[in-house]
């Protein structure tokens, strides 16, 4: 069963990049620049945290290979089985927020190349979905390969996608003023609407059981 859980794993990351490489290639034929991470040294805590999230977003794809094809876990199939349900949610949050974002979307913080403020689609129900998507493809390969590396990385590469996203949020508040802060007042951060408040937390509560269940087949 080993070599059906290497080929899905593979199979999200191939998805994932391929979006991520693909629009990248796309808007680059368009003139646009899209990775403007750790590009802009006038701010040196942005950069200082974009230097760190590139390290730590380019190191984990490597301790997920590695993990990968050593084949190895310590969880059993269940657990494996909530990471190949992370992997697909994940690919999809990431495909549907690259493409509801259209030419505005960026890697890093891009201080002097404005844009529209995307509020549609996906962005009603989260600010940041492409940072979600990330998140859960990151969970996703944990879980089907976990070792205690990867799981160092996964810690590492989802702080700093955390720290990021907090300044990408600060320059979005300064860029776009009250209409930002408008939206913010209305949408979460990283799933749901304020007003979904309550249902948010009872999904949440049922995630972190989901967590415990799964540790109960962690192979000591």
């Amino acid at each position: 069963m080993t070599w059906k859980y290497q080929v899905i794993a593979i199979l999200i990351l191939v998805f994932f990049y391929t979006v991520y490489l693909g629009k990248m290639a796309i808007q680059r034929k368009q003139g646009i620049v899209t990775n403007q991470i750790g590009k802009d040294k006038t701010n040196q805590k942005r950069f200082r945290v974009e230097r760190m999230m590139k390290f730590a977003t380019y190191g984990i794809v490597v301790v997920e290979l590695v993990s990968i094809f050593w084949g190895q876990s310590l969880l059993h199939d269940s657990g494996k089985t909530v990471g190949v349900i992370f992997g697909i949610v994940g690919d999809l949050f990431f495909l549907t927020a690259v493409y509801t974002m259209g030419a505005s979307w960026r890697a890093g913080v891009a201080a002097d190349d404005h844009r529209k403020l995307v509020c549609n689609g996906i962005f009603r129900i989260s600010r940041n979905p492409a940072f979600l998507g990330f998140d859960l493809v990151y969970l996703s390969i944990l879980l089907l390969f976990f070792n205690w590396v990867l799981l160092v990385f996964t810690v590492f590469a989802i702080v700093m996608l955390h720290l990021q996203m907090l300044q990408e949020e600060q320059y979005l508040a300064q860029e776009f003023g009250q209409e930002y802060l408008d939206y913010k007042k209305k949408v979460c951060r990283y799933f749901g609407r304020r007003s979904w408040q309550f249902a948010v937390a009872v999904i949440l509560v049922i995630v972190i059981v989901g967590i415990f269940i799964v540790n109960n087949y962690l192979a000591f």
